[in-house]
């Protein structure tokens, strides 16, 4: 609906184009993109290199040129997501319902030097047609900014996928050149933690690590 306003599809709504949106960081918290997101993706780096080389007789600017340029002004944000596939989906569903009954008491807490200033189940609210999407994850920010999020996919081949997102973000004068997985392994460890995940699935490891 986002990309319907200012048409005739939503008279009389705000208008919120031209913008920039996208699933997965938009492919800048890693080397891929996965699924149909990946040409959302695709399709905005190309426009934005369009517009980022209007001389064709001067030195191409790549992507690796404006993420650098982006980090040097706004910060980074660092971005992994671990996938545990085929896991048992009543065990999966009383893991997150376990998270969000825990939720209220764990704001204004510390776990391993970190603490939850905020903790939802996150419900979308679309500002042009007023529908409301619920239960889109269960979502724990810290003081600094830093997240994670759970969400529950019935999409896989079998059982359920649990996915897992963390989030960090570093300032502009912080080493900006580290390995996101480095980087929010500490947000892992700590989701970890709080979720229960081993416990619940038997899982130790990720299936897939993006």
């Amino acid at each position: 609906t986002l990309m319907a306003s200012g048409t005739d599809a939503s008279p009389g709504k705000p208008v919120y184009t031209p913008f920039i949106c996208g699933e997965e960081s938009f492919g800048t918290g890693g080397d891929h993109v996965r699924e149909k997101d990946g040409m959302f993706a695709v399709l905005a780096w190309l426009q934005i290199l369009a517009a980022e080389n209007p001389d064709p007789a001067k030195p191409i600017v790549g992507v690796g040129d404006v993420t650098k340029k982006h980090w040097e002004k706004y910060g980074r944000n660092y971005y992994a997501r671990y996938d545990y596939e085929g896991v048992d989906k009543p065990a999966a569903e009383k893991m997150m319902a376990a998270m969000v009954e825990a939720q209220p008491a764990l704001i204004g807490t510390t776990v391993d030097g970190m603490k939850i200033a905020k903790a939802d189940m996150f419900e979308y609210h679309d500002p042009v047609d007023g529908s409301v999407s619920k239960n889109q994850g269960v979502r724990f920010i810290f003081e600094s900014g830093s997240r994670f999020v759970f969400r529950l996919s019935g999409t896989g081949v079998a059982g359920a996928t649990i996915r897992m997102y963390l989030e960090e973000y570093a300032a502009p004068d912080a080493d900006l050149t580290k390995h996101a997985f480095d980087v929010v392994k500490p947000i892992a460890d700590i989701a970890l933690k709080i979720s229960k995940l081993t416990e619940y699935t038997g899982r130790t490891e990720p299936s897939v690590v993006t």
